[in-house]
């Protein structure tokens, strides 16, 4: 007697799918109505090294955003290292910040250059004048939470975005509290705090504001993968989060943070032991008492 092996479909229809995602249109979605935000709402910022990561890591932002009525406010540290794509960037950027709900803030006309540690060791006069432009731009906003790349994620645009917003808060002293929300990409965190489930309608609307950058998914189709990701963070956070030999909570996709309070020029702890954040509860119980 024969037994039909369930998996063998299980595989193929994830591979058809990746192929036939090949196929699938780019950028060229109608942008979705929007309520107005509240005047005074609270404000999540994210620090993107480049084009594109705003969406990659901002599922946290984009439930704040849904759940709260937090303004979500994506600040383009670069524009990419390749000065004839900058502008084209720009425009990518502009689109998918429309569809998913961001507000954009440039840095420069062209974003910042030169955001890696060896510039922040050897450049510090450049370095000056980019902590100094980021620290004016949170000034301007007050966060109540702000989304940058943790200090080990391997890519060196990544990791000088990290120590670029911390040396501006740093700057900045008291005159500002805020959560940080350290995110990943490149390189996993040895240490997550926080696993945010995200629903199939989260998922499927960040991976079409995706698609917007045209000429980067054109080169590489990794917001086909963006699913793949999310599923295997829900593996990884299981433990991570939640404690090795913990039971998996109920989540098919997920995101990983490490949250930290910022006081006082200095770091605070948050969510000791981990937390896991479901659909069912608002995201803005993470915050409650900012």
């Amino acid at each position: 007697m024969t037994t039909m092996n369930p998996y063998q479909q299980f595989v193929s229809t994830y591979a058809r799918l990746a192929r036939e995602g090949r196929g699938y249109p780019l950028g060229t979605f109608s942008l979705p109505a929007r309520s107005s935000m509240k005047p005074g709402a609270p404000v999540v910022m994210i620090f993107s090294p480049h084009p594109d990561d705003e969406v990659i890591i901002g599922g946290l932002a984009v439930r704040l955003m849904r759940e709260a009525g937090w303004r979500v406010v994506n600040v383009a540290v670069t524009q990419g290292s390749k000065k004839e794509r900058q502008q084209g960037r720009l425009e990518e950027l502009r689109r998918c910040c429309e569809y998913i709900g961001f507000d954009l803030v440039q840095t420069t006309a062209s974003g910042l250059e030169r955001i890696n540690p060896k510039t922040r060791d050897r450049d510090g006069a450049h370095w000056g004048r980019c902590v100094g432009r980021i620290a004016e731009i949170v000034a301007e906003h007050r966060p109540r939470a702000i989304l940058l790349p943790h200090d080990e994620d391997w890519n060196s645009t990544h990791v000088g975005t990290h120590h670029l917003v911390v040396d501006a808060l740093r700057q900045l002293g008291d005159q500002l509290s805020c959560y940080t929300v350290e995110t990943e990409f490149w390189g996993q965190m040895a240490a997550p705090n926080l696993m945010v489930e995200l629903s199939e309608a989260h998922l499927s609307d960040m991976i079409t504001a995706l698609t917007f950058h045209v000429g980067e998914v054109e080169r590489n189709p990794y917001h086909l993968s963006l699913p793949a990701w999310m599923i295997d963070n829900v593996r990884r956070g299981a433990e991570l989060v939640g404690g090795q030999g913990g039971a998996s909570p109920d989540f098919i996709f997920a995101t990983l943070y490490r949250v930290r309070g910022w006081r006082g020029g200095e770091w605070s702890k948050c969510h000791e032991g981990g937390r896991n954040l479901g659909c069912a509860e608002s995201a803005a119980a993470l915050f409650a008492g900012a």
